[in-house]
This record gives structure tokens, sequence and C-alpha cells, in this order.
């Protein structure tokens, strides 16, 4: 039986007033194409790193680092891999103190992508920012799917139940423990989908979730926005509108308090 009990989660609720646009505000101009029927950013990975997540609750910067491994790796067959010790370097950022339990606190997700925006993660010895992010909603399957395909993947909050230590497959239950947030906060990369459901990667693992099992607990989505990544694939990033998306960015930074 799979036990994830000892597992570490650490996303933190979203804060209310903290500005994302959603992503419709980028791509207006030229909407994305409908999305394929299954979409695979994994299967080139040989393996996960488990990145500190199953000591603390950094899995808001374990997701960043395993979202870029999974672009990188397809696009060139090497991955860029995050360490664990930067893992951990850029949890510190969220006020975590190397052994001060009382510091592991988590993160927030929208927290989280606005520094990497703004001041960067160190990764295998390069330092990698986005040029933006953008909002996704969750329980919108058909706007989720063409958001995995196009972007690589998806940055996603989710709701974990105490039913979901136990599965080998995220499933619906029934009962108490199947109460959305009974178990905690956790952040984790979508990198594929097909009709059986959607493959995230968590706890150096891949991890399928049934399609209603994330409408039940999918709190929140995000478009990691780079044109790096998307000229690495090659798509054309003519499609975003990245003169608005770069006056959100300052403008969200500021509000947020974080710096240039």
């Amino acid at each position: 039986m799979t036990d994830h009990s000892g597992m570490k989660l650490g996303r933190r609720p979203r804060r209310s007033g903290v500005p994302v646009a959603p992503l419709a505000r980028y791509t207006a101009a030229e909407p994305l194409p409908a999305p394929a029927a299954t979409a695979d950013w994994f299967s080139r990975v040989k393996s996960w790193p488990m990145l500190g997540n199953d000591t603390v609750g950094d899995c808001t910067i374990a997701a960043l680092g395993h979202m870029v491994q999974a672009w990188t790796t397809d696009a060139s067959g090497v991955g860029r891999v995050m360490t664990e010790e930067q893992a951990i370097a850029a949890y510190e950022t969220f006020g975590y103190k190397p052994g001060d339990a009382s510091t592991d606190n988590g993160a927030v997700c929208a927290d989280v992508l606005g520094w990497w925006e703004q001041k960067g993660a160190e990764i295998a010895g390069a330092d990698d920012k986005l040029s933006g992010f953008a909002s996704v909603n969750p329980i919108d399957s058909f706007t989720l799917r063409q958001a995995i395909g196009a972007f690589g993947g998806v940055y996603a909050g989710i709701r974990l139940p105490l039913s979901a230590q136990s599965q080998q497959t995220w499933s619906l239950t029934s009962g108490a423990d199947a109460a959305p947030g009974s178990w905690g906060g956790h952040c984790v990369p979508l990198v594929g989908y097909s009709p059986a459901g959607i493959v995230c990667v968590t706890w150096g693992a891949l991890k399928l979730m049934k399609w209603d099992w994330w409408d039940a607990y999918g709190d929140e989505a995000y478009v990691l926005l780079s044109h790096d990544f998307m000229t690495s694939h090659g798509q054309s990033p003519d499609g975003i509108a990245w003169d608005v998306l770069s006056a959100d960015m300052r403008a969200f930074a500021a509000h947020r308090g974080i710096g240039n």
C-alpha cells in the first residue's frame, strides 16, 4: 500500500488581494488552439529528485524545479536539475531557517512565482527567471488542458484530503478523510494529461490524479510564461501580449513589495 503520510506539504492558502491576471488577458489577440487528446512533458525525464520535500515543506520550490527539469529535458534531452541545497536555499527566502522546525511554514504559490519572476532561482549553476505568469481556472478542464499542452505544464495548488495519503492513484472516495484540505495544502507541477487523468510530480515521483478528483481538490493553477521555453520548443511567442505581461509583472511586483 502507498503511504505518503510521512511526506511534507507546504502550500499556504492564497492570500486575498494578491494580483494575478488570467491567461486570457495575454492571449486575447491570438487564442490558444484547442487542446490535444493527450499531453506529455514527463516521459523523457528519467528521475525526479525529492528536493527536500520529504523533510521540509518546500513543495512550492520543488514544483518550480521540476517544471524547469521537464522543460529542459524535453527540449534537449539533458535537463537542468535543481539540487536539494538550491531548493532549501530558495525556501529560506520565505522564512525557513534550517534546523528550526518552527519556521517550516510553507509558502504562498503566487509569492513564489512573483519572486521567481523578479529575482530568479538558481538551478544547475544558472539563474533561471520567468517572463511572467498567469492564472487558469483550475476546474475549467478545456483551458487547463490548453495550458498544460502549450506551456509545458501548469504550476498548481491542491487541497489534499487525508485519503490521499494511502492512494497510488489519487481518486475520489467518501467519508471524513475525503474532506478537501483535511491533510493540508500541496503544490505540484501538472506535466501531462490523458482521458485517464492528470499527471503531476510529487515527492520525487509521478502521480496520476483522476479528473473528478482534481475537480474536487484543485484549488489554483498558473501558466508560467517564458520566451526561452516557447522558442526552444518551436512555438512562436508572438501570440502572447508580452508588453502587457511585462507591465503587469512590474505592477504586481510593486504591489507585493518585491524589488528588482
